[in-house]
């Protein structure tokens, strides 16, 4: 299940985020050229002591809108580093900003395709979890291969966590709760726990208009075994 590029006949994904045009606010810009530059890993595979000081439990949050879980999970854990990815750049520069006014600094940043950071830059067996809060649920079943769990993706972060590492998942869509339980169920090696809300976690923009629109919200932990 090896992927060799973003596009080509070898692709064994397909992208599960939609682009976003349009210009960044001056704000954004500004973020980005304060923040950037001690907070992105570098090019390559990721050597955890150069980007972080340290050898610590590494956590890979997938698709980190504007930072309140990451944030929170730092500030909770700050024996843990965090590496947050994701496409879009105003959520990031908006992160970037908050960890900085609070003083967080074992968090870090990829700008790109989660896929293309584990595959590429992330060390087989090299961390301690990965979180997946409230991805986009693709609810239409001409969409569902666009939805970030599959089998590729979870043959691929299994092949990333070390042994006992968990994957947390969060959505209040129930379809997605659904089809991630499936999924996880025909890959196998996984102990699953359904509702294990992290005490950490805070109550994001998602989650507060799920809750606004009365959705449940399904939390899903499924360890390595």
């Amino acid at each position: 299940m090896t992927v060799h590029g973003e596009a080509g006949p070898a692709r064994a994904w397909i992208r599960s985020y939609a682009a976003r045009r349009g210009r960044r606010s001056a704000l954004t810009l500004e973020r980005v050229e304060r923040f950037l530059p001690e907070r992105r890993i570098p090019d390559g595979p990721l050597d955890q002591h150069a980007v972080f000081g340290r050898v610590a439990p590494l956590v890979l949050e997938i698709g980190c809108g504007h930072g309140a879980a990451a944030i929170a999970y730092c500030q909770a854990h700050p024996d843990h580093d965090l590496l947050a990815v994701d496409v879009h750049t105003p959520g990031i520069a908006r992160m970037m900003a908050a960890a900085h006014d609070a003083g967080v600094d074992n968090l870090k940043v990829a700008l790109g395709d989660a896929v293309f950071v584990l595959r590429d830059r992330v060390r087989p067996g090299s961390l301690h979890a990965v979180h997946l809060f409230f991805p986009d649920p693709w609810p239409k079943d001409r969409h569902a291969k666009r939805r970030f769990v599959s089998a590729f993706t979870l043959e691929l972060i299994s092949s990333r966590l070390a042994p006992g590492g968990v994957l947390r998942v969060a959505t209040d869509q129930e379809l997605y709760a659904t089809h991630t339980l499936a999924a996880l169920e025909a890959h196998g090696g996984w102990d699953v726990v359904i509702g294990d809300r992290p005490a950490w976690r805070p109550t994001d923009g998602f989650e507060r208009k799920g809750i606004a629109a009365g959705r449940a919200i399904h939390d899903i932990s499924a360890t390595r075994s």
